[in-house]
């Protein structure tokens, strides 16, 4: 069976789905039309923190083509469960707002009807009763005495063994900072990025003969999807068929369950097939983005260009609710610190809860912003000593049977060996000592 596969190493492999997209051929979940199919859409807050006392769909249901409202009282278990399917506690985020708000754009009622227009056009009827409550939107400011609270526990941290952010300690790091020549610090700061996919969020839940409900998505996590759903509607998770296939571009945005549990619960309330599509500017102010990171580099180097203390401080902003921020937080915390070899490491990462639209999952979360923020600092290190950048990397870089901050052991590590392409491959000419430098454990790996 190997051989059989061997002729793609190094080969141009067409794609599965290349030449449908090149030719418009491809279907798209917004493609999918049904017949009786009703359309779903949001009524969504207008602030960025509330309290809800009352919402008022009379003149709602006046619209010609309306069908039914849902509010949270309507969804059997009104938790987004991605956290509690894994273990992680507290619960944060409902399904649809019960008691407050907590960013802009957040879903309180969904409207069914006829048509996309009439469901629109009653979402925009829909009068909701709202108290506006004072809201934070800078993780250091949240972080303070007194500021708004944002979640239902009463911090605006999550809380990892005890401690009030994610931790790793490695050697001494104040006796590492007296005694080296220079300090370097710096402040790095990312904004959210949105994924702006080719289809926005969608997914078109339907019943069937059986009983069964087939859900039609563009979802990246197929099966993860389902066990959300099932779980929000305290269904048995053979009662539900998902298909996915083309997801129309995702990055990271399309592992949040939000519009399948919700269509599948209308399909079920109506026995009819629901659509349930974010429009483009919903796409791009209330799906998750890639969050916004804030991180502070300390660092000791001795004249030689050694680090040999590195202190960093980072705030995820999480914004409204969890997601998958805590997760990032942790690969954040292993990561931060560097390939790089360094006796005295201190991190502190929080996740930190703001009033903004929430963060999720983006190509390499919590690990880009780490390696954004860390070689631009060693690019400031560089300049600091008056060493090469590459030297600079060469110098720090670890080898096999290191001990990383996080106190793994490197194993096959290749920095050096991977460095050492790029400059041929960029046409920079190494010192020979760079060049004759390898991976090999330090001292024969005594």
């Amino acid at each position: 069976m190997t051989k059989e596969y061997l002729h793609v190493v190094g080969q141009s492999v067409e794609r599965r789905d290349g030449l449908g997209h090149v030719t418009g051929r491809t279907q798209y979940v917004d493609d999918l039309s049904f017949p009786g199919m009703l359309h779903l859409k949001m009524v969504r807050s207008p602030l960025a923190h509330a309290r809800i006392k009352g919402i008022d769909f009379s003149e709602a249901e006046k619209v010609p083509g309306f069908v039914r409202a849902l509010t949270y009282k309507d969804v059997p278990k009104n938790i987004y469960t991605i956290l509690c399917l894994i273990g992680v506690e507290p619960d944060d985020e409902p399904v649809l707002a019960e008691d407050r708000v907590r960013y802009k754009g957040e879903q309180i009622a969904a409207i069914v009807a006829e048509t996309e227009e009439a469901a629109l056009e009653a979402a925009a009827k829909v009068k909701l009763d709202l108290e506006e409550l004072p809201a934070v939107f800078d993780v250091e400011e949240a972080l303070k005495p007194g500021a708004p609270v944002v979640t239902h526990w009463g911090k605006n941290y999550f809380v990892y063994e005890g401690h009030d952010c994610r931790r790793v300690r490695l050697g001494d790091v104040d006796k590492g900072f007296g005694e080296a020549d220079f300090i370097v610090e710096g402040r790095y700061q990312t904004s959210p990025i949105e994924h702006a996919p080719t289809e926005t969020t969608a997914c078109i839940a339907k019943p069937e003969a059986d009983g069964r409900y087939t859900v039609y998505t563009n979802t990246q996590a197929l099966y993860f999807s389902l066990d959300n759903t099932a779980l929000i509607l305290q269904i048995p998770f053979n009662k539900l068929r998902f298909v996915g296939g083309t997801v129309g571009g995702g990055f990271g945005g399309k592992v949040d369950v939000i519009t399948e549990p919700i269509a599948t619960l209308a399909a079920m309330k109506t026995n009819r097939p629901v659509k349930y599509k974010y429009s483009r500017s919903e796409e791009m102010q209330v799906s998750s983005t890639r969050g916004a990171w804030r991180i502070y580099f300390k660092d000791g180097v001795t004249k030689d260009g050694r680090i040999i203390a590195r202190k960093v401080t980072t705030y995820a902003d999480s914004g409204a609710y969890s997601r998958h921020t805590p997760y990032a937080v942790t690969k954040h915390a292993a990561n931060v610190g560097g390939p790089y070899n360094i006796p005295n490491v201190w991190i502190d990462v929080y996740c930190v809860y703001t009033n903004r639209q929430v963060g999720s999952a983006m190509r390499g979360f919590g690990v880009t912003p780490a390696s954004f923020a860390l070689e631009v600092q060693m690019d400031k290190i560089a300049e600091t000593v008056g060493v090469d950048p590459w030297a600079i990397r060469f110098i720090n870089a670890y080898r096999n049977g290191d001990i990383k901050p996080h106190r793994k052991v490197a194993e096959d590590a290749t920095l050096i060996e991977t460095m050492q392409a790029a400059a041929k491959l960029a046409g920079h000419e190494l010192p020979a000592e760079f060049r004759a430098m390898t991976s090999a454990p330090r001292n024969g790996g005594k």
